[in-house]
This record gives C-alpha cells, structure tokens and sequence, in this order.
C-alpha cells in the first residue's frame, strides 16, 4: 500500500477521485503542490503491482490495484476475443469435455466478459491474460484482468501465433 502524487483524469461528467483520498488536504494547500495524492496497494497472490496503476492518473472503482475490489477464488487464463466494450474485455477458454458413450472427448469453449483496467490498455485481442475471481462489477462481469505472477506483466502472445499452421504435404 502507498501514495503517489498525480491529479487524477477527468473523463466522465461527475467529478472523478479515489475515494481513499481527500484531494483537499491542507498539506498540498500549503505546498501548492500541482498533483494531488494517489493510493496503490499490492493485490498479493504473486501478482506485481503495475507501473501504470502506480504512476498513472486514471481513476478505476473497480481496479484492485487503486480501488477497492478483492482478487480471490479462482485464477484462469484465457484469449482475448473483444475488446469493444469500455474497461472490459471478453475472454474464449477452450477445454476438452468427455463423451462416455463414444469415449471421446469434443471440443468445447466457453466465453466470459472480465474487467479490465486502464493500466492494462496495451491488451489486444488475440492476447492470452490471466483473469482472476472477485466480487461481481456488474451484471456479466465477475472477473477481473490480473498480470502473469511470474513476469509481473500480462502473458501477452502475439495474435498471428495463435492461428493454427498448417501442415505442408
């Protein structure tokens, strides 16, 4: 957990700000400071905070890293298949399921729509992310989009590496 200087980004019509911070403190009156105080903490897990949530201006409720969302449960890994909607991405999971009858297995893919911050823009579609369990952000969206544990940034695949090569006779 920490503060970081920086005047938060005034996209929508009500006034945005973190609500851990009172951006009128007398200490910044007192210095006529120009950036205002930025809360961040570490979400654990394994996971890095990001650079952009610690340095950035943007204000995200729904962030783990600067709002006040919890990542537990669940950690899953996916591709990107949209990225249409604002803040929030949709993701294909591919699996096996078994057909006892036959003693095959079928292939099948289910598709779930994940939060996905401002810190994390460089995501495109095609992109494999990892996505972890919270409490619901909305309607469809239970989920939110976390950074690889190991690499401390999201696993990121390129989208011509996921077509499928064909085999030459």
């Amino acid at each position: 957990m920490g503060f970081n200087r920086g005047m938060a980004e005034q996209q929508e019509k009500s006034f945005q700000r973190q609500e851990t911070v009172f951006p009128n403190t007398k200490e910044l009156l007192a210095k006529k400071a120009e950036k205002g105080i930025r809360y961040y903490k570490s979400i654990g897990l394994g996971f890095k905070t990001p650079k952009e949530a610690i340095t950035g201006t943007y204000v995200d409720r729904k962030c783990p890293f600067t709002g006040n969302v919890s990542i537990r449960g669940r950690i899953l890994k996916g591709l990107c298949i949209s990225k249409k909607m604002k803040n929030t991405i949709v993701i294909r999971r591919d699996y096996l399921h078994y057909v006892k009858k036959y003693k095959r297995f079928e292939k099948r893919h289910g598709t779930t729509a994940a939060h996905c911050s401002p810190c994390f823009s460089h995501v495109k579609v095609g992109d494999i992310v990892t996505i972890g369990q919270c409490r619901p952000l909305s309607k469809t969206c239970l989920l939110y989009t976390s950074p690889s544990p190991r690499d401390g940034l999201l696993s990121r695949m390129p989208s011509s590496a996921c077509k499928k090569k064909k085999k030459k006779k």
